[in-house]
């Protein structure tokens, strides 16, 4: 599955030579390098117990990966490269949506209204105000949660008794990858290398607290 994330990809070449993007199979070490924790036990167990409440939340998680992206396009419309790889981003979150709302319709459940967790809250306190902070921060934000997600569908496609939903879970990793890679090029690409990778460890420190401890309601990002 490693080799097959990044095969195809444009940032290929320059994600491969980062050690930040190596990937681990092994638990409880953290799949992706980006992040400081690997999910807990607790949480596979509860959204294993929850499927139908965690497949509505992701839901409205691809819908708001794809807000993200466009959000960043009307913020910095004349930044040539973020506008045409958040484009392809935003693309492939809303086709996802898409997606999980067919699997919501086979399974008779209803689109609704879920509470958020803490997490993207959490995070996006971080974001300073003020450039050039707020794009740096802003891109490295939206790393992380990609991150994180790509970390957890594996897992739900790992444990989930349903085969089938399990294989999709499974196929999404690959694009999950693709964007916390894009973000990070990004990144990378408007800022000194240095200064991202300092600013990233601290806030995948944030990260790492903010899922602590085990948010009582089902979530992808519980």
């Amino acid at each position: 599955m490693g080799r097959e994330i990044l095969d195809g990809s444009p940032y290929l070449s320059r994600l491969a030579l980062h050690p930040l993007n190596t990937l681990i199979s092994a638990m409880p070490a953290p799949s992706i390098k980006f992040l400081q924790s690997a999910t807990s036990n607790a949480w596979i167990e509860q959204a294993i117990a929850n499927l139908d409440i965690v497949l509505l939340d992701h839901s409205h998680c691809e819908r708001k990966a794809a807000g993200v992206a466009l959000n960043l396009m009307f913020r910095y419309p004349s930044r040539t490269r973020l506008v045409r790889q958040l484009t392809t981003i935003a693309q492939e979150e809303l086709a996802h949506f898409d997606q999980v709302n067919q699997w919501l319709e086979h399974k008779g459940i209803p689109l609704a209204p879920l509470a958020a967790a803490p997490y993207g809250a959490g995070l996006r306190a971080e974001i300073r105000p003020q450039e050039p902070d707020r794009l740096l921060d802003s891109l490295l934000v939206a790393a992380l949660i990609e991150a994180r997600s790509h970390e957890r569908l594996g897992l739900l496609g790992d444990h989930c008794p349903d085969r089938d939903l399990a294989k999709f879970y499974r196929s999404l990793m690959a694009s999950e990858a693709r964007h916390y890679g894009a973000y990070w090029v990004l990144a990378t690409h408007y800022y000194d290398r240095q200064l991202v990778d300092d600013r990233l460890a601290s806030l995948a420190q944030v990260e790492k607290q903010l899922l602590a401890n085990l948010y009582p309601q089902p979530r992808i990002h519980s």
